[in-house]
């Protein structure tokens, strides 16, 4: 089997590169990607066709998004473009060759409001330019007829690259003391964990077409950014690091202290119930994953 993968620069992508490889071959591609006559800039649409076109592969995964949410306020059109009419164009893409998309969506889609996990089938209503770009591209998807695998995601880390966790344990050890909101509440999911799923998913979906559709893909549990905080705390305390801010120091405040171009969900649980009756999968706790990405990253 040929799998087409884009976005292979990101936090995901690196990861989907290791969890995809026993599938088949994989061609992985970046924004950077120009070799061959293949491309990955999601900004030359008529490249990304004729790409897949030249590729003609059995499945693509689209790992490529614009994920900097506060900007996307200030670039509504650079952000449509990435999030959904590129998708668009893949999505075609795939319903002519008779290949399978696996894309990517967020939490973002929805509003974020009361406090039980967002099912597949809630009703959406995003807050902000990134989701409603996000939620144009599963219409897209949708509306393309090809046969897919949308999985909506959230609270994306890993051990390559920035993340919350990194930029706590950084402010641990620097500041007496740190404020962080309490009132988000999600669960962070590993990019590792979400590749993983993505190659199982993938797999027993081109078996049986019947698993097409939408799930909902997240680590088990919940927390507020200020109980990931608290936790990233308790981690360098327990490995002997200089923590000036340890946990009773780090203060929980509402999002509102800490105001922001693009308004953020409070609620962005997701029920994963779906995902794992079709599957067979067990989701791991999102503070395992937390702590693990923590030693793989600072043991470097």
């Amino acid at each position: 089997m040929k799998i087409l993968l884009f976005g292979a620069g990101g936090q995901v992508g690196w990861e989907l590169q290791r969890a995809l490889a026993p599938l088949g071959d994989v061609v992985a591609l970046d924004r950077q990607s120009n070799a061959d006559a293949l491309c990955g800039d999601f900004t030359r649409l008529d490249a990304l066709a004729a790409t897949v076109r030249a590729v003609q592969p059995q499945a693509i995964v689209n790992a490529a998004a614009y994920t900097a949410v506060d900007k996307a306020e200030a670039e509504p059109d650079l952000a449509r473009t990435l999030n959904a009419a590129a998708p668009a164009v893949l999505a075609r893409a795939a319903a002519a060759l008779g290949a399978w998309l696996l894309h990517y969506s967020t939490d973002y889609v929805f509003d974020g409001s009361g406090t039980t996990p967002w099912r597949e089938d809630s009703p959406t209503g995003p807050l902000n330019v990134y989701g409603r770009t996000k939620l144009d591209g599963e219409h897209a998807v949708r509306a393309s007829g090809c046969r897919h695998l949308l999985l909506r995601t959230s609270w994306v880390y890993a051990a390559r690259g920035d993340n919350f966790a990194r930029t706590m344990l950084r402010l641990c050890t620097e500041r007496d003391a740190l404020q962080v909101v309490s009132d988000q509440v999600g669960a962070p999911t590993g990019a590792d964990l979400l590749a993983d799923i993505t190659a199982h998913a993938l797999r027993a979906a081109m078996a049986n077409p019947a698993r097409a559709g939408t799930y909902h893909v997240s680590a088990a549990g919940e927390t507020s950014w200020h109980g990931y905080a608290r936790l990233v705390s308790q981690w360098a305390l327990a490995r002997g690091l200089p923590v000036k801010a340890t946990p009773e120091r780090i203060t929980p405040v509402p999002s509102s202290a800490w105001p922001a171009p693009a308004r953020r969900p409070l609620n962005s649980r997701l029920d994963t119930t779906r995902l794992r009756a079709t599957f067979g999968l067990h989701l791991p706790d999102w503070a395992a994953g937390v702590r693990r990405m923590l030693d793989e990253a600072t043991a470097r």
